[in-house]
């Protein structure tokens, strides 16, 4: 929505169809359902988007979600789920897009990761933290690798933010189901004594696509309040 406000021709991508229609609803953009774990279906929503707008200035890899548990916890099959939803996402997205960019000769690739990839942050998520670490470095090797090229690379890094998930999935998970007393303890970690929301990650995604940031690459943009530089 912050990209298509600002005048950005916006090829926006789900599995979802109706969360998809949901987001259309509230800002005008190009649609394509595609499932970003698999590598054909990610050349095909690159091709379609090619075919809508001619060409690709942008890429927001914005796909992820957390499982809770440990190494012993987590089942194979759960961990192999959250590499392909977190990490493989990306590393397709990007695979299949960059030679778009490298063709124009410029571009903007702005990966999300977060805090977890950083620190603890509060429950154990080892493929969570294990794959937004991931994310950041392949940013930064990416980055270094695509200058030359013309193409930056960049990485969000959300910290507790007040989303909709918060309240749909996080809530049963950690606090059975008791919102108040999950956002009272996130709010706790926060330095700055309130929580951030979505626009906050969107408006940091949206400087470092934009000219501002020309001079911007294989580096981090933290959105926490403060929290991951807290000491305790």
């Amino acid at each position: 929505m912050r990209f298509a406000e600002e005048g950005a021709k916006v090829f926006a991508v789900d599995r979802d169809a109706a969360s998809l229609r949901e987001t259309v609803q509230k800002a005008a953009v190009k649609t394509h359902i595609c499932d970003v774990t698999d590598g054909v279906s990610v050349k095909a929503m690159v091709q379609s988007c090619l075919d809508e707008w001619g060409r690709i200035d942008i890429l927001v890899n914005n796909v992820g979600g957390s499982a809770p548990g440990g190494p012993v916890e987590m089942s194979e099959e759960l961990w192999d789920a959250q590499v392909d939803h977190n990490l493989k996402s990306v590393f397709l997205a990007c695979k299949h897009v960059l030679p778009v960019m490298e063709r124009q000769a410029g571009g903007v690739i702005i990966n999300l990761a977060s805090t977890s990839g950083l620190r603890w942050t509060g429950s154990a998520q080892v493929a969570y933290a294990a794959t937004k670490a991931a994310v950041i470095q392949l940013s930064r090797v990416v980055a270094v690798q695509y200058a030359s090229k013309g193409i930056r690379v960049n990485t969000v890094v959300p910290g507790q933010l007040h989303t909709p998930m918060v309240e749909a999935r996080l809530a049963q998970q950690r606090a059975g189901g008791n919102v108040e007393a999950l956002l009272a303890s996130r709010l706790k970690r926060i330095p700055l004594g309130f929580a951030g929301d979505g626009r906050d990650t969107a408006n940091a995604a949206l400087f470092l696509a934009s000219d501002e940031a020309r001079f911007i690459t294989g580096a981090e943009i933290v959105v926490d309040g403060g929290m991951t530089v807290r000491c305790d």
